[in-house]
């Protein structure tokens, strides 16, 4: 396990356990350099306890690299609760977590993700005051949205020298909150949409309010776009897949698009432009971490917004370097973390 934390560069790992509720949790913080580590809290079920731990590794750092590239004052974590088998008290296990997280003193800011709700959040509150996407701030879906909204426009005029998504086809893979939500900015801005998702209301509902076309869930890689827009599962970016894109850009807000590190650099020799997905969907972290700082709603609309333009820049540097983009955004990323770490460091020094 130690290994394992060594390969994903994390700091430290914490494991919760309240026998009265039946919570079993995992925090991994890869980097408080920033300040303190921030990430979504999952609440599925997993076949073995070790893939609940490999979950929470693999993710912690994804949270570093996005946050620094956002320009949040934070570094990564990542929690896993493991949804028990059979009948539960939903509150209590939050509740329980809400303590867990509480005994951090603050390392760790915990929000949504898969498995999770506001109305939980609303409940680790009770126990904690390190917790964001509550009531108070709301679900950041349409805000991650709203990002990869800028993030479309920013590829859009680098790649298609268009600064208008009016007429251009766009290719959507999952249609749920954020999903959605993207969908009507895009069909807002004139874009057409081909839409695909395993929940076939979903697909309806875009059809009736978009005027969307259809496809099955697994044609959606085959279909002639100008955007293709992941927005659902991770790891759909893969050695089968990559070939049959029809393409000029892949921009979504699913995490973890990429299956291994080798398909970014597949479509970048396809020409195909690719927006990093910790990039690109960073608009939920932003609104998140700037409500908990008490940052007003323009302002922090505002700072989600400018993905496009950090988008723009990493655009730019890889095709001057002649690099794959996301290999350029994960040295931006680990420089300022490594920039962080030695400011730290230098701190300390003068402290001690």
């Amino acid at each position: 396990m130690l290994k394992q934390m060594e390969n994903a560069g994390l700091t430290d790992l914490h494991f919760g356990l309240d026998p009265a509720s039946g919570m079993k949790a995992i925090i991994a913080i890869h980097s408080t350099a920033r300040g303190a580590a921030i990430g979504g809290c999952r609440f599925i079920h997993y076949a073995r306890e070790q893939e609940a731990i490999t979950d929470a590794l693999r993710l912690a750092r994804g949270m570093s690299y996005k946050a620094a590239l956002a320009g949040l004052p934070h570094g990564g974590g990542k929690a896993v609760m493991i949804e028990p088998e059979g009948d539960y008290d939903r509150t209590a296990l939050m509740q329980a977590f809400g303590r867990f997280v509480d005994q951090l003193g603050g390392r760790y800011i915990t929000a949504m993700d898969s498995g999770t709700e506001v109305s939980d959040m609303d409940i680790i509150e009770t126990a904690t005051r390190y917790v964001s996407c509550t009531s108070a701030s709301g679900d950041p879906s349409p805000h991650t949205a709203l990002g990869v909204f800028e993030g479309i426009r920013a590829a859009v005029l680098h790649r298609l020298e268009r600064d208008s998504l009016a007429g251009l086809v766009i290719s959507i893979q999952g249609l749920g909150h954020v999903g959605h939500a993207l969908a009507a900015m895009l069909h807002e801005a004139g874009a057409k949409l081909i839409v695909a998702d395993i929940d076939s209301a979903r697909v309806q509902t875009c059809i009736n309010q978009f005027g969307a076309r259809a496809v099955a869930a697994d044609e959606i890689y085959d279909v002639e776009a100008d955007v293709f827009s992941p927005c659902g599962l991770g790891a759909i970016l893969n050695a089968e897949t990559i070939p049959r894109l029809k393409c000029s850009i892949v921009a979504g807000s699913a995490n973890n698009q990429l299956a291994v590190d080798e398909d970014g650099n597949r479509l970048r020799a396809r020409g195909i432009l690719y927006a990093p997905d910790y990039v690109i969907n960073a608009g939920g972290l932003i609104h998140v971490a700037l409500h908990h700082a008490g940052v007003d709603g323009d302002r922090r609309d505002a700072k989600i917004r400018e993905i496009g333009d950090t988008l723009t820049h990493l655009f730019t540097e890889a095709k001057r370097s002649n690099q794959s983009v996301h290999h350029v955004a994960d040295l931006h990323a680990e420089a300022l973390l490594k920039a962080a770490a030695s400011d730290d460091s230098a701190q300390e020094c003068r402290h001690a």
